[in-house]
């Protein structure tokens, strides 16, 4: 077994394991509803509780020995944000309702339609995530309103919020026992490990039907995430191991690591600018097996 496989959860068992047992409860009330988004995006990337548990080893590799800089609170709202960061994908239409009267979306439907429930949902889920969490926050017994805060923080913050907010991504948000919780760190993890989770095992031929593919684009976007067959983190880089010679899929594959490359520059400056943290990965290397 590596050394950091399933370390957050190993360390917040040995360190605190009443408040591991708060996670494994509200894990398993989770199961059910992280299946939901399937109800809206039946042919969609996976969501589920596995893209989840992609998220929190992608975290733990991040991570590495700057465990010993955690406490049990961030760990524990570090992987309950993992959890809680797609739940808004799933969201009921009662929900999107209630939900939507409360999320600023800027100029959004300026270019897009109101009437599009699943892109709405899909474009906004961090959003919607967030607000999930805070509707059924009494049901989910979260030890505080800081910890809620903090984990309604990291789901929004996988995606489009700026870390750098000091308002909305504080450096030590404190909790009632005294201790602390940096939010731009836990924050970035969550978004960097979700960018990262590209490999054909999230992406596999069940969620397509290849018989309805009628488009070229829509078959080299298939055949694209077919050739990713592994996602490696070094202490300087990510390596993304590929199979293919089809110069379509190489170039869409570029693509695909100048986006994870963007996002692992932003995640690194709010890191490493603004915490006593570390993000030591500097690029995104492509490696044709």
């Amino acid at each position: 077994m590596n050394k950091n496989d399933f370390l957050l959860e190993r360390r917040l068992k040995e360190i605190d394991p009443g408040l591991h047992q708060r996670f494994s409860d509200t894990v398993f009330a989770l199961q059910q509803i992280l299946s939901n988004y399937k109800l809206i995006f039946p042919d969609f990337t996976d969501h589920t509780e596995l893209h989840t548990l992609n998220i929190i080893e992608f975290c733990n590799n991040l991570i590495g020995e700057q465990i010993d800089k955690l406490n049990a609170d961030e760990m524990y709202v570090l992987l309950l944000g993992c959890y809680f960061h797609d739940t808004g994908m799933g969201i009921s239409h009662a929900d999107f309702d209630e939900f939507s009267k409360q999320i600023n979306f800027g100029n959004y439907f300026e270019t897009h339609s109101r009437d599009n429930y699943p892109e709405i949902v899909r474009n906004f889920h961090h959003e919607f995530s967030g607000l999930f969490s805070r509707k059924y926050a009494k049901f989910f017994e979260f030890p505080s309103e800081e910890h809620l805060f903090a984990i309604i923080q990291i789901s929004r913050g996988h995606r489009k919020t700026d870390l750098h907010d000091e308002k909305e991504y504080p450096l030590n948000l404190k909790v009632p026992n005294g201790n602390t919780i940096c939010l731009p760190y836990l924050a970035a993890l969550v978004r960097l490990a979700d960018e990262i989770d590209v490999t054909a095992s999230r992406n596999s031929k069940a969620i397509y039907d290849l018989s309805k593919i009628v488009e070229e684009i829509d078959l080299i976007e298939f055949m694209k995430h077919e050739a990713v067959h592994s996602l490696d983190i070094t202490d300087k880089a990510f390596i993304m191991g590929i199979q293919s010679d089809d110069p379509k899929i190489i170039e869409g594959l570029n693509i695909l690591a100048g986006k994870m490359k963007k996002t692992l520059d932003y995640c690194r400056s709010a890191v490493n600018n603004r915490t006593s943290f570390k993000i030591t990965q500097e690029d995104v290397i492509i490696k044709n097996l």
